[in-house]
């Protein structure tokens, strides 16, 4: 609801897509800056403890949005400093949350576990951008007061989580240093099979950043209004749910690799349909596959992680993905802004869907180790 909203405002102040690109980007810089931080606070204290606090933190960043709306909006400066702090936040709240399904989940029950937080945040991206185009139509504050209640909700429900195994406590017990926070980078770097899965994500996204010039494309490409916007950023979110459900009772059990090259490939097909339709229809349901895919991905990439990873490093990997992720969702937002700016939508948006199918080519014979995948029982936890 607020990413929906943020994008739309920020375009309506200034009525330029680079501006969108930046806010894409302010949100990404503290993830980069922070990374080394972040992960070793995640595995050296309570992870729903760190969480807490950051999700605190992004509903006042949520509350100083929507005093900001209730004033004229001449200037689009302060979104700017609040979307930094709003990254700031997750930059903490990613590594500490990412780091605790495997927690949750029981004996070999963790892609199941996966499939449905994927369904369930999918869910949320259906009803949230649609709520908030409505709510934008009313008062452009609104969307961003409905998410701070919302995030209050979570809080509570965060503090209620129960473990059914206990967090590694071998980092706690160490003395701080450089070397141990710098240990995701070294794991990563040291093991194929998560280097390539998660460089696979930044390449493909980073280019195919479609869905961050959708306020531009509804306006200038669709010729519709901001209800219909909500919608069409929906969409996205209707995608996603439905393979999430689809993975909740048919997960990816066999040809795992492949699997997740294929729908890479897929979501670059979409992107170029996206790009190149007038039409409102078309544009919905390119929507809808290319998120479709990307869950696909995201699922594969998921599960991959922290059955490779170690329980005592999982903060510290989660925030060096969460950097890449960042990058190829926020940095991919501000790719977008920049490109469309000086060359167009259509360049911008096709041009990123034909590199994301190059980058399955090139990725294919580069990492041989993640196509030759099978089954996620048969992948060990590196040490």
């Amino acid at each position: 609801m607020q990413a929906a909203a943020l994008g739309k405002q920020v375009y309506d102040i200034t009525g330029r897509e680079l501006d969108i690109g930046i806010v894409g980007l302010l949100e990404f810089a503290p993830a980069a800056l922070l990374v080394l931080v972040a992960g070793y606070v995640a595995d050296r204290f309570n992870r729903r403890t760190v969480a807490m606090f950051a999700l605190s933190a992004e509903i006042l960043c949520a509350g100083a949005l929507f005093l900001y709306g209730r004033h004229e909006q001449t200037s689009v400066v302060p979104i700017f400093f609040i979307a930094f702090g709003f990254g700031v936040a997750r930059a903490f709240m990613a590594p500490a949350t990412r780091a605790i399904p495997p927690l949750l989940a029981p004996e070999n029950g963790l892609p199941r576990v996966v499939a449905l937080h994927s369904a369930t945040w999918n869910f949320a991206l259906i009803f949230g951008p649609a709520l908030s185009g409505i709510f934008y139509s009313i008062g452009s504050q609104w969307p961003y007061f409905a998410a701070m209640l919302i995030m209050g909700l979570a809080l509570l429900l965060l503090g209620s989580v129960q473990f059914r195994r206990a967090q590694d406590q071998s980092v706690a017990e160490e003395r701080p240093s450089i070397a141990k926070a710098m240990e995701g980078l070294r794991f990563i770097r040291r093991t194929p099979i998560l280097f390539a899965a998660i460089s696979l994500d930044l390449f493909a996204v980073l280019f195919g950043g479609a869905i961050a010039l959708l306020p531009v494309i509804a306006e200038e490409r669709l010729g519709v209004g901001d209800v219909a916007y909500g919608w069409l950023r929906a969409s996205a979110g209707i995608g996603a749910l439905m393979m999430g459900l689809i993975l909740i009772v048919l997960p990816v059990k066999r040809n795992v690799g492949r699997t997740l090259y294929i729908a890479v490939a897929v979501f670059g097909i979409a992107t170029i349909v996206l790009g190149v339709t007038r039409s409102y229809a078309v544009a919905f349901l390119a929507v809808i596959v290319l998120s479709a895919a990307d869950m696909v991905s995201v699922f594969i990439r998921a599960s991959l992680v922290p059955l490779v990873t170690p329980d005592e490093a999982r903060g510290r990997v989660n925030a060096v993905e969460n950097v890449f992720i960042g990058a190829s969702n926020e940095l991919g937002a501000f790719e977008s802004g920049a490109v469309s700016q000086a060359a167009g939508v259509p360049f911008t948006v096709i041009g990123g869907g034909v590199a994301t199918i190059a980058v399955v080519g090139v990725f294919w014979f580069a990492f041989p180790v993640l196509r030759r995948i099978n089954r996620f029982e048969d992948i060990e936890t590196q040490v």
